[in-house]
């Protein structure tokens, strides 16, 4: 089990990191308030969960040992694979999930895309037990702007793909979010938006 690196950021992606570790070059998946918080050439030390199948090895890496306590947490519940457990983080923080819970809160819940009500109503039943209570604080730091270029557009919608949802889901999702002409883009606060429009 690779709990954890710490090395050189080489790349960062909107949802993925590459850390250089002892000369090798490790791909991190990632939510992108974590990615976004990676700087390259800069030492970044991420907490992470192996994931082991048949045909694969994929590393997943996380800000805090709390998220990464979560995300392995969250798949014991059937039906939850890594994809979907990194979506919650992606959309709610930890102490946000734990909050939604506790409170039987399902319609927190069913914003995370791939959450429909039944699952919102199993993650409840098998994790009341599991995940604790929230900390008195339960936000999240907000990510510094982005200063992405016109590329951001199709980052979030790669993204929002590879979480399971159409290219044309995507694309209508970004454009009912999207920063007026002008503003600054924070590409981690657009896909967060973007996956809550998506999941109503």
């Amino acid at each position: 089990m690779i709990a954890s690196v710490n090395g050189t950021t080489r790349s960062v992606g909107l949802d993925r990191v590459v850390v250089e570790v002892g000369g090798v070059g490790l791909l991190l998946h990632a939510t992108p308030a974590t990615a976004s918080g990676c700087r390259v050439g800069r030492p970044a030390e991420l907490a992470t969960s192996l994931v082991v199948r048949e045909d694969s090895l994929t590393l997943f890496g996380f800000a805090t040992d709390d998220e990464r306590d979560l995300f392995e947490t969250v798949q014991t519940v059937s039906g939850i694979g890594p994809r979907l457990a990194l979506a919650m983080l992606a959309v709610l923080s930890p102490d946000q999930i734990r909050a939604a819970v506790t409170s039987a809160d399902h319609a927190t819940l069913t914003k995370i895309p791939g959450v429909g009500r039944k699952s919102a109503e199993r993650i409840v039943l098998e994790l009341r037990d599991k995940l604790g209570l929230p900390s008195a604080t339960t936000g999240r730091p907000a990510p510094g702007p982005s200063t992405a270029a016109p590329p951001w557009r199709e980052q979030v919608i790669e993204a929002l793909v590879g979480l399971g949802w159409s290219a044309k889901q995507a694309g209508d999702a970004v454009d009912r979010v999207a920063p007026a002409p002008g503003e600054a883009v924070d590409i981690a606060t657009v896909l967060r938006n973007a996956l809550r429009t998506l999941g109503r």
